[in-house]
Parts: C-alpha cells; structure tokens; sequence
C-alpha cells in the first residue's frame, strides 16, 4: 500500500522516500531475479538494452533495432490555448524480408499511438497490402493553460533477431488548422492518412467541408470527427465515428456547430487499399490467402477548403420564394376565373333575353353559331326556340355510309335524356342495364362504323358513367394512403441510419448543395416538391368548379350540358389531381435519402399520372368504352411491378431484357388491336384464323385500304415507336430501367395527345384562346424542365463516389440547384398539362355531339 500511494502521488512530493527495509527487499529481488533463481523470474535470461535519446523536430534519425535492444525518442514541444500545431511521425523501414514487423509506439499525455512496419492493410476477400513508408499525425490534446510543455515518447522495438534498419523524423504540420475560404493541398496514401483540425469562427453555425482531386482514382474516404483521441485515420477504423463518404474526384459535408460541443473538428482524408467502393475495377482472387499483394503506388494529391454554408435568412428566403411562385398561380386562377364568370354571365344574359337587342347587335356579339364565331363545317348548331334557351333536337343520323351498308339510327327522345337529377345514384348500377337498345341497333354495328360521332359512344345512362369514374378517384386516394405510409416510415428510418452511422454514402444527394433542416440533410430537395402538392390541390379546386356548374346545369335540364359537347365525367380529372399531390410527396419522401433501393418512390406515381391522362384521352371521345378503374390500376400495377424486377434484376441481364421486349411488343400488338375494333374482337382460339382469313380476303384476294385510316395511321406510328423502344431496351440495356420504362409512357403520351390534336383541327374544331395559351406555355416550361433534368447532378446507378463527381453549387438563392429548378418547372408543366386536358375541347360546349367525330 506504501508503494502503491507513493507511486500515485509521484508528482506531488507528498510521500518521502521509501523506507529502508523496502530498499533493502528490492535490491534482492532483482538480484534473485537476474541470478536466474524462483520467484517466476527465472526465464528471464538477461536484460533488455534500453537506450533514451533526446530527439528534435525535423530531425532524420536512421538506427537500428533488435529483439535485444529497445530505442526511446524523448521529444517537447511547447502548445498554447490559441494555437494548435499538428506533429506528424514519419517511418521508413528499410530492411526486406523481415520474419517479424517493427513496433512503434507515441506516447503522448493523454493517448497512446501504436503501428507496426511494415504496416499490413486488409482489402476484400482477406487480401493483404504491407506498407513499409508509415506517417500518423499525432492527436493534439486540449490545454487549458495559456501556454504548456508537453512531453511525448517514441519507443521503437521489434521481436526479430536480425537487426532492423529504420528512419525516424518527427516534425511539425504546417497549416494544421484549416483556414475559412482558404484551400489547402497535400498528399495523402493508405500508410500515410492526413487529417486537419477546424474551428468554428464567430457568426458561423454552418460550413460546407470540400475536398477536391484531379485523380479519379486511387479511391478515398474523407471523415468529419470530433476533437478527440485517438483519431480514426486508416481504412480499417475510419469508419467508426462521425460522418464520413467515399470520393473519386469530389467530396462534400455540411457540417453544423451544434453537433460539436466543442466548436472545432477534424477533416480526416484516407486513402482506400483497393478502389472498389469508388467503382474501380476489381482485383483477382489471392491464390493464397496469406499472400502479400503489392499494391502499387496510391498516393493521392487533394486539397481542401472549408466554406461558410447559408444562415437562416437564405433558408427564409428560400422558402418565401418556393411558396410566392406557387401561391402566384393561385392569384392568377382567381383572376382568369373572375373574367370568365363575367363573361360567361353576360353571355347567359344574352341568350335570356334576346329579343331586347337589334339583330345586328346579337349577330356581332354571337356571330351565328351564339359564342362570337361563325360555325365551321361540318358543325352547325341547332337553331335556337322562341325563347332563346333550348337547341332544337334532331334524328341522329349516321352521315357516311360504308361501302356494303347504309344505317340509319333512331331519333333520341329528350325526355329520357333529361331525366330527374334527383333520381338516387346509389339505385343504378353499370351492369343492371344498358340505355343502348340492342333489339334496335346492335353494338357491333355502331362501333363499326365507318365514321363515328360522339352520340354514338355515350349512350350509357350518364348517372352509371359518372359513378363508374368516380372509382378512378376512390381507387387512387385508397391506393396512396397504402403506399404513402410505409414509404413514410422507411425513409425516416434511413434517415435514422445516416445521422447515427454517419455512412453518407447511403443517400445519394448532391453534397454541394444539401441544407440541413433538423433531422432532414437535404432541406432544398424536399421543399422543392411543394409545388407538385399545391398545384395538384389548385387542380383539384378547379375542377370541381366545374363539377358544380355542370351539376347545376344538368338539373337546369339546361340541353347544352344534356345533349352538347364532350361528355363531362369529372371522375380521372380528380384521380389525376390527387396523383400529382401523391407525387410530391413521394418525390419528398425519396429526396429524404435518394438511392437505389427506393427509386420507385419517386416514379411510381409518375406512371400514374401518365396512365390517367392517357385514359382520360381516350375517355373524351370514348366515354361508354373507356376501361374501368378496376382495369386500369391493375394495368398499372402491372407496369410497377415490372419497374421494380428491371431496377433489382434487370442490370445486364440479357434473359430479363428479352422477356420483357417480348411482353412489350406483345401488349402493343393487343392494344393496338383493341383500339382499333373499340373492343369487338375476342381474344380466343380462333384468333389466329381469323387473322390468316383478313389478311387473304384484305391483302391477297383483294387489295383493299384500311377502313379506319386515322386509327390506323396513330397505331402504326405507335407500334413504330413501341418497337423501337422495345429494341433500344434490348440492345443497350440501360441501367436506369425504372427511367426507361418512364420514358416509354411519356412517349405514347406524347405520341396519343398530338395525335388527337392533330385530329382536333382535321376535323374542323378549333382551339380556344385559354387552351391555345396553356398549351403554348405547358410546351415551353416542358423545354425548360427537361434541361434542368438531365444535368443530372447525382445518379444511383453508380456508386456513390461516382455519383458525388456530377454534384454542383446551388445556382437559386444560394439554396437550390438543378435538380429543384427541375421540380418547380415539371410541377408547373404537369398543372399546365392537366389544364390542357381539361380546356382543350371548350370549343365544342355548345356543338351537338352527333356533329362531333370520334377518333
């Protein structure tokens, strides 16, 4: 207990000196021991020869070392509170073929830093690099006094009995500390880590730590740590605290004063024994697994440059600005909505009371046709009653005859078109029955006609279709709730992951321009996906205006919503409302921690949205053969599901590739077929002869055209393009298959809406003034939105080093990037999109809808 006290006590010079008898006992202990007698002291055979040399900075010291001898450098250096200076051990072993390593360990106050040299370095599959060049830049505890002497130790030994040669020097780091806005190079190789220390100055509670190279590979780790020892600075350990990410050519972490207590941190760059996790190319397999592999020259010159990030004034102006460009629209649908109404009640004005004006009067103002325009052919409106209010009813007749038959199809009664609106929807049901009479016209004959109008596809009861579209809503908004959920969970549990291991390479951000908010690392990308939520839910106010007027007017039995324009079913305008609010938010939800394994968040309603308008296309002339709810999401599970097989499976695999070709061109040929026979074929064992009995009596017996041109003239540009997709996909294989498969929707889209345009103004119908601008605009905001997309600032294709080389600077407000331009315009472009549907036909309100063309 005495030695015990006097040892602890050793610098405070309150224990005297031992007592005699105690010396006494010592001195024959060591005698006993080095007599070789008992006491478990006997295998120690002679002493071990240790030599102390007071050591310099700067100095190169070559010695040599045995199992029989032991090297001590004493080194003091003096530190001040204000100014902290890195010292760095450099090692050269130069001895080859060594039986055992040499052993260095740095003493120092408050830490204890061990390597062997050469130093050995596990890569994959156990492969072993050695390193016989060492440098480690010693941990530089904290002093609280204004000024310290510190003393550490360099003890050298090793357990071979052949003497070991070695070089020594020690000396101090110039610009340990990292300067703000000031870039720093220096070189850095697995055996020769280097790390710097940052302090947060006044006023700055955020910076951006960047690390820069001109060489892609050998591949590194840049670490942020706190001030600590020991510090993590070798591939094996660099991974156990603080944030860190692999790097080719660029690196970037925001770092936040309040997640260091002490206001200052270490930037810690590694450089990786094998280049694998920055998508190098993959070494052999070792023959054996003991083998020493030469790893070749991997030093690496960097620099680095510590940056002030934004204050809290950019991240209000950044939100200011995302909200003002949304809340614009707003204003402006406001505005449109307060001309229209009053041009609209002067209209309704006019047709009330329209014996209190001159017939040139009504003339200028109505033209002939009752909306300012003189009726283009072939549409010519009804002549108006006595009273101004109702359109005269006519026979509905087919207008072209086809080359074998001549129909001529009933008059339609007005009263059971106008039937009570406050009949109960909830009585009638699609499947109970069919307002067309198939004892007076047969479908068959109608939907193969030569020429079809309107009338001719909206013969269902309008109570029966109105339900029927209205599952497309229900459907869509069960079917977010679902998915919206665990998705909700799973990106707040990666989150979870990356701010408690400090891996930032499971997300896949553009680093250079990423604001933290809270928990969230990437604030900008998730506010930017306000725009898709807003919009959608202004669409949505939109259309049920225009729900209510309609309703209103249909229980007027006012006949120009009864028996005149498009039929209005409303049901797809509110499921592609709500798709575009679900966008945004699963786009958010990714954008948390973008990365291979939850791409399908952000596309997934992308397929929705490009299904829905695609049906809603087709609806508008086709309202009694539309496909069901039921049928369609089923259609785009389908597609889903494929997306999600192509991400996980599809990379390179040939056999996937050709089966999915197959399917796609198959399912083109099916489609093409079902659109162009509106339905009237089956798909049966006699299929394939009725195919080989068209094919002999159309194109060998007799050469004759086809009987629908346009519908074929769309399908055969639509096959051409299906084809050649599905060719591109098989001969290229992307990567991006969930993009892929994006881009053959967008592209039928696009196809099937100029189509219909195209049509729109072949059959003498005309655009309206809103339409015209909507479109006109829509287009322009797509060119631009396209180009912001394909910057393509990160990529989960590759690895995530490979990724950080496309990342940039913020180019808005200092607060977003490319990628945030790129969700402003498409939010904005898809609400353009969505009004180009839903305006596009207004021309046509007052046209009788046996004087409007199907195609």
């Amino acid at each position: 207990m005495v030695l015990r006290s006097c040892w602890k006590s050793r610098h405070k010079n309150n224990c005297g000196p031992a007592p005699r008898w105690i010396r006494s006992g010592l001195a024959a202990l060591f005698w006993l021991c080095v007599t070789q007698l008992d006491f478990g002291c006997g295998a120690v055979r002679e002493t071990k020869n240790v030599v102390q040399k007071d050591a310099e900075f700067d100095v190169t010291y070559n010695d040599t070392v045995t199992s029989e001898n032991q090297t001590i450098y004493a080194f003091n250096h003096t530190i001040s509170r204000n100014k902290t200076e890195g010292v760095r051990v450099s090692v050269d072993v130069l001895s080859q073929g060594l039986e055992s390593p040499t052993l260095f360990v740095v003493r120092q106050k408050q830490a204890v830093l061990s390597f062997q040299v050469p130093l050995i370095l596990r890569g994959l599959y156990q492969r072993k690099y050695p390193y016989n060049h060492v440098g480690r830049t010693l941990c530089q505890p904290p002093t609280r006094a204004a000024s310290e002497t510190q003393y550490f130790f360099v003890d050298v030994s090793t357990l071979s009995s052949t003497g070991t040669n070695y070089q020594l020097r020690v000396s101090r780091v110039e610009s340990f500390t990292l300067q703000t806005d000031k870039k720093f190079s220096f070189t850095a190789s697995p055996s020769q880590p280097q790390y710097f220390k940052y302090v947060f100055p006044d006023g700055v509670d955020t910076v951006i730590v960047k690390v820069n190279s001109d060489m892609t590979f050998p591949c590194s780790v840049m670490s942020v740590q706190d001030i600590q020892c020991p510090v993590y600075d070798l591939d094996n350990n660099v991974a156990f605290i603080g944030m860190y990410q692999t790097m080719t050519k660029k690196g970037a972490i925001t770092v936040q004063r309040k997640d260091f207590p002490s206001n200052s941190f270490y930037v810690v760059v590694v450089v990786k024994t094998e280049d694998e996790a920055c998508g190098g190319p993959l070494r052999f397999y070792p023959l054996r697994p003991d083998e020493l592999i030469d790893a070749g020259n991997r030093t690496k010159v960097l620099d680095v440059i510590v940056t002030p990030a934004i204050n809290s004034e950019v991240y209000v102006m950044g939100m200011l600005f995302c909200l003002g460009i949304f809340l614009s629209f707003y204003l402006l649908t406001l505005l449109v909505a307060c001309v229209e109404n009053k041009r609209m009640n002067k209209k309704r004005e006019v047709f009330q009371n329209p014996a209190d004006m001159s017939p040139a009067e009504t003339a200028s103002l109505l033209g002939k046709n009752g909306d300012g325009k003189t009726p283009a052919s072939p549409y010519e409106y009804g002549s108006f009653a006595d009273n101004g209010s109702t359109l005269s009813s006519e026979a509905i007749t087919d207008s072209a005859t086809s080359t074998d038959n001549n129909y001529r199809y009933l008059e339609r009664s007005l009263e059971s078109v106008g039937r009570s609106r406050q009949e109960s929807l909830s009585s009638v049901e699609e499947d109970d029955y069919d307002t067309l009479d198939d004892i007076n016209s047969d479908k068959n004959i109608v939907r193969t006609k030569k020429f079809l109008y309107v009338s001719d596809l909206s013969r269902k009861d309008k109570r029966v279709l109105s339900k029927k579209y209205q599952i497309y809503f229900w459907n869509i908004a069960t079917i977010a709730v679902f998915y919206a959920l665990p998705v909700v969970q799973l990106v707040i549990t990666y989150q979870t992951v990356v701010n408690v291991t400090g891996n930032q390479d499971i997300c896949f951000y553009n680093f250079l321009c990423a604001h933290p908010l809270g928990a969230l690392s990437a604030f900008n990308n998730i506010l930017s996906n306000l725009g898709y939520v807003m919009l959608g839910l202004l669409f949505l106010l939109i259309v049920l205006k225009r729900d209510i007027v309609h309703n209103r007017a249909l229980v007027r039995n006012e006949l120009s919503a009864l028996e005149c324009g498009i039929p209005k079913h409303f049901g797809l305008f509110y499921a592609m409302g709500t798709a575009l609010m679900m966008e945004g938010l699963l786009s958010a939800c990714y954008h948390v921690c973008p990365n291979y394994t939850n791409f399908q968040f952000d596309t997934s309603f992308m397929y929705m949205i490009a299904g829905l308008c695609m049906l809603k296309l087709y609806q508008k002339r086709h309202p009694d053969i539309n496909a069901s709810a039921y049928t369609a999401y089923a259609c785009l599970a389908a597609v889903i599901f494929f997306s999600v097989l192509g991400v996980v499976f599809g990379k390179g695999n040939t056999v996937f590739w050709i089966i999915f070709s197959v399917i796609h061109i198959l399912s083109t040929l099916l489609l093409s077929t079902q659109l162009y026979y509106m339905g009237r074929w089956r798909l049966d064992s006699g299929v394939l002869r009725r195919m080989v009995y068209i094919v002999y009596t159309d194109c060998i017996r007799q050469c004759s055209g086809p009987m629908y041109i346009d519908r074929m003239v769309l399908l055969v540009m639509g096959n051409i393009v299906n084809w050649s997709l599905a060719a591109y996909g098989l001969i290229e294989r992307p990567n991006d298959f969930a993009s892929y498969l994006l881009a053959i929707a967008i592209c039928n889209l696009l196809l099937y809406f100029a189509f219909y345009i195209i049509m729109k103004l072949r059959s003498g119908e005309r655009i309206q003034c809103l339409a015209l601008v909507c479109i006109l605009f829509t287009a322009v905001v797509w060119g631009f939105a396209l180009y912001f997309f394909f910057q393509g600032l990160s990529t989960w294709q590759k690895t995530p080093a490979e990724s950080r080389e496309h990342n940039r600077d913020c180019i808005v407000l200092s607060f977003f990037d490319d990628h945030d331009i790129w969700h402003f315009l498409s939010s904005i472009a898809m609400f353009g999109s969505f009004l180009v549907l839903l305006t596009m036909d207004d021309d046509l309100d007052t046209v009788q809808r046996d004087k409007i063309f199907v195609f």
